[in-house]
């Protein structure tokens, strides 16, 4: 049975999951979306032909261990067996800055050392392509081998033997391997010359992006982690951050929509910025915006989209993957994601408030102005029209003959902030305009969507139910911290949502029946909220309990099972990420007082 005891290695263009076993047994082929050369994750149906993965045959394993070098995203596997061998097994995408650019080639490389001992080991290379339907054509040469498919190749190139690695046959292991697994070009150097200096060049490569990151006084490792995986899911070449690298991870035992996460979601634009903002990650967070802003010019007279691709690609169109029987055979394998034709009216103020930053931020290369300013102006009179309209909401539920209040009180945060802007850029008029008509639909939504019998804002317009996103009316500056409104809020979505530990999104049932798993970013939300109503005390014992769910590398899913603490959802998630990132430096007892 599959486990997300996994580890993340990456470099912004490519990643890949290697398990405990230094089994990789995820790798998207050249781009996160592209079709996975390692599967065995997404289990092939054609097990007869047992591939889908890469990994090392190392028999009679008495320990193992496996950890991220120090302030980086090279991982190490390292394994000892009963005649005190011992090997270490290295892997990395390489991520090293050159010509005043970041080179980031689709390629990971492995190192296999020997530590202790003779040790002897077996390489397997079994990669598969389109979707584990077929095996690729194998061509080797005299130091390398090419696995051909119909679209890619991926070649490895290794100072190994050819033919112990073909014929998958053990041999000693004196020294050290390496093996280039990448695109279908020639190494100019020995792979050892190679894999050193790229080991070195992208270890300190990362050691210098966390130098630069801001830092709280607690939790720090957790930041560390969080915040190079989430730079790791960023795609440098767009500046889109996908909300993970899997696809079909089911969200709970239960769960039959299985949805594909290797694309960037508009809604989570503004939190991830936030983050970024708070790390002061300024590169990526500007790269970023640039993505937010591309989108949104690329969207004229088009209708804007939940989700969009890595590429800036607008058409996400959904498919499945016959020859891939799932995680854990909970298929199906989707491919692509229909979220994209949603309506979902939250999006244009998640977009205007990631958008904001590049107003205000006097770090940015490229600041925006009033062109870009018009640019969201076409989103904020979406959002005017659209606040008391139905929508499929954030939790895609589809209740079209119902108005969400959190999608109404984006809207207004699209217009509250446009009014912010239009100050900044000293447009008079227009902040006029944009302030009449946040104020507007601020008062819509409090005559609407509070229930003052209930003493609470709810999910829908004159409903009784709440949800989790509700959550997000402080964070949102909706209201104010001491708005006995927003306290009031917080209780009932306690009273009503948490289980244990945990919040749901939202009471009773849905399309999977009685949720056996809480969507990890409910509780961060739920954090948040209550350090801001004064319940620090509260909050950090949260938190800390989240921290105990991660798994042994520090890496959250999208979900926790509320009974057994085993991690379901696509992984790692990028807003359980952002939401650690969030928490911890909301929590942290500033530096000035940690002494």
């Amino acid at each position: 049975m599959s486990t997300l005891e996994l580890g993340l290695i990456g470099n912004s263009r490519t990643s890949a999951l290697v398990d405990k076993n230094a089994r990789i047994v995820w790798w998207c082929y050249p781009y996160f979306d592209s079709d996975p050369v390692c599967c065995e994750l997404m289990n092939p149906v054609k097990k007869e032909k047992d591939m889908g993965y890469i990994d090392i045959g190392f028999e009679k394993i008495r320990q193992a261990d496996q950890y991220y070098e120090r302030n980086s995203a090279v991982l190490v596997s390292r394994f000892g067996d009963n005649a005190h061998n011992v090997i270490e097994v290295i892997d990395f995408a390489p991520c090293i800055p050159m010509h005043d650019r970041l080179f980031t080639p689709s390629s990971i490389i492995r190192i296999i050392r020997r530590v202790a001992g003779r040790p002897r080991i077996t390489i397997r290379i079994r990669p598969s392509v389109n979707y584990g339907s077929e095996a690729p054509q194998i061509l080797p040469g005299a130091h390398h081998i090419s696995y051909q498919g119909s679209e890619q190749t991926l070649r490895v190139t290794t100072d190994a033997s050819i033919s112990s690695i073909l014929d998958e046959k053990a041999f000693f292991l004196e020294e050290s391997v390496t093996l280039i697994l990448g695109p279908d070009q020639a190494v100019e150097s020995s792979p050892q010359d190679v894999g050193r200096a790229y080991y070195e060049a992208t270890v300190k490569y990362w050691q210098n992006w966390i130098h630069n990151v801001s830092m709280p006084f607690e939790w720090q490792d957790v930041i560390i982690r969080a915040a190079i995986t989430l730079r790791m899911n960023t795609f440098y070449d767009t500046g889109a951050i996908i909300a993970a690298v899997t696809t079909s991870i089911p969200g709970s035992p239960a769960a039959k929509h299985n949805r594909d996460y290797r694309y960037s979601w508009v809604r989570d634009s503004y939190f991830v910025v936030s983050a970024l903002n708070r790390l002061g990650a300024t590169g990526t967070m500007e790269r970023y915006l640039q993505y937010i802003l591309n989108i949104i010019a690329d969207s004229k007279g088009l209708p804007f989209q939940p989700v969009y691709g890595i590429h800036r690609n607008a058409d996400l169109e959904e498919k499945i993957a016959p020859d891939l029987a799932g995680y854990n055979d909970m298929g199906p394998v989707r491919i692509g994601n229909s979220a994209y034709r949603e309506t979902q009216n939250d999006v244009y103020g998640s977009a205007i408030l990631a958008c904001t930053q590049a107003f205000f931020d006097q770090r940015l290369h490229r600041p925006a102005d009033r062109n870009v300013f018009a640019d969201l102006e076409r989103l904020g009179e979406e959002a005017v029209a659209r606040f008391n309209q139905p929508d499929a909401d954030i939790w895609h539920r589809n209740e079209k003959e119902q108005v969400h209040t959190f999608s109404s009180v984006m809207c207004w945060a699209a217009c509250d902030r446009l009014a912010a802007i239009a100050k900044e850029l000293k447009l008079k008029a227009k902040e006029d305009l944009w302030r009449a008509n946040a104020e507007r639909i601020r008062e819509e939504v409090i005559s609407n969507a509070f229930n003052t019998e209930l003493n609470t804002f709810t999910s829908t317009w004159n409903g009784n139910s709440v949800d989790a996103s509700l959550l997000l009316l402080g964070e949102l500056h909706f209201l104010k911290p001491d708005d006995p409104r927003f306290a009031g809020t917080v209780a009932r979505i306690e009273k009503q949502l948490l289980r244990g530990d945990f919040l749901l999104r939202y009471e009773g049932e849905d399309k999977e029946g009685i949720p056996e798993t809480a969507l990890l970013v409910c509780t961060f939300w739920w954090i948040l909220a209550l350090t801001t109503i004064g319940k620090t005390r509260e909050a950090r014992a949260c938190f800390e309990n989240i921290l105990s769910r991660r798994n042994h590398l520090g890496l959250l899913s999208a979900d926790v099972s509320r009974s057994d603490r085993v991690l379901w959802g696509n992984f790692p998630q990028t807003y359980s990420m952002v939401g650690l990132i969030q928490c911890a430096i909301r929590l942290s007892r500033p530096w000035e007082n940690a002494f």
